[in-house]
């Protein structure tokens, strides 16, 4: 199995150098960063503003394969990701943005996943009940509406119970609050500000999870090697543990590879809407502010997320899946 990992994450080295590598050159040739420097006020001189920007390593007079060369020496001999046109430094920028949105998204993909999973098993168990006809109704309605809406309805619904209750118990902006010492007074007010966008991503992403599991257990429930196994004495719900839900979680765990990016695509909505200073209201900034090397490094963020997400997705399925441990 690592042995098959190993090739695998190998593939996936090459596929985010040259994902990037291809970032790197659209963004030179797309975005203009000293055409900016030149509406500050006072207004620069043309000279000013070549020169500041060849001294962040933006010089608009290279070539852009000589812009690259110079930025992927860089990454390669000092893991220096260059400059932002205002000369902050992008490792300094994306360190402090990568932990707040590692800290939003965890959470809410580990919910995602087993929430998902979960209500599929459960809702196949009970094929057109009230139950399974709920739960599937609510997830195809996720499934549907667009994540920024969703994320908006659900800050609304937390802003409706504050005022219900007369008091703030739940944060709809921000990830903390200035002034609280350490202790147990932070760790709450940490809670408050985390509940609000870990339900809202976790409410539209575990839908098509559900749908999925559903659907797949319910193609295995009747399968020959489940009416065998009961044949041997197990019950119905042992049958599914044992065999069908098994089956049925390859394709799922296969899916991860793309959930994850996913959650990250829709959490750049989400960081905006909850004013969250993570990797994706940066990468938004980026692009309008012509930063284009901070739109290469989100670029390659994006690509290592999908990356792990396919690492994750092979990891599960040769655990679930025999045959992949074989061949």
């Amino acid at each position: 199995m690592l042995k098959y990992l190993a090739k695998r994450g190998i593939t996936y080295v090459v596929m985010i150098l040259l994902t990037t590598s291809a970032g790197y050159f659209l963004a030179v040739s797309s975005l203009k960063p000293a055409l900016l420097e030149q509406e500050r006020i006072p207004r620069p001189t043309p000279e000013q503003v070549a020169n500041s920007m060849r001294l962040k390593g933006l010089d608009p007079d290279l070539s852009p394969w000589e812009r690259y060369v110079d930025w992927l020496t860089g990454i390669v001999t000092r893991w220096d990701w260059g400059r932002s046109p205002n000369g902050a430094y992008i490792n300094a920028e994306f360190g402090d943005r990568v932990w707040i949105s590692t800290r939003l998204f965890l959470a809410s993909i580990i919910l995602t996943l087993v929430i998902g999973v979960a209500l599929g098993v459960y809702s196949a168990a009970r094929q057109y009940k009230f139950q399974d006809r709920v739960i599937t109704s609510y997830s195809y309605l996720a499934y549907i509406v667009p994540a920024p809406i969703a994320y908006f309805l659900v800050q609304l619904g937390a802003i409706n119970i504050n005022e219900s209750v007369g008091d703030r118990i739940f944060f709809v902006t921000g990830i903390s609050t200035p002034g609280i010492a350490p202790g147990w007074a932070q760790f709450v007010d940490m809670l408050a500000h985390y509940a609000v966008p870990t339900v809202a991503i976790t409410l539209v992403g575990w839908g098509a999870y559900q749908i999925a599991q559903r659907q797949y257990l319910l193609d295995n429930v009747n399968a020959d090697f489940v009416r065998t196994a009961r044949a041997k004495g197990l019950t119905r719900n042992q049958a599914i543990a044992r065999h069908a839900l098994r089956v049925s979680f390859i394709p799922v765990a296969q899916s991860i590879a793309f959930t994850i990016p996913a959650i990250f695509a829709g959490g750049f909505f989400a960081e905006k809407i909850f004013a969250w200073p993570g990797v994706g209201s940066w990468s938004i900034d980026a692009i309008s502010l012509q930063d284009v090397n901070a739109a290469t490094a989100t670029l390659a963020y994006g690509s290592v997320i999908f990356a792990l997400g396919a690492i994750l997705a092979d990891f599960a399925t040769t655990l679930v899946d025999p045959r992949v441990r074989v061949q």
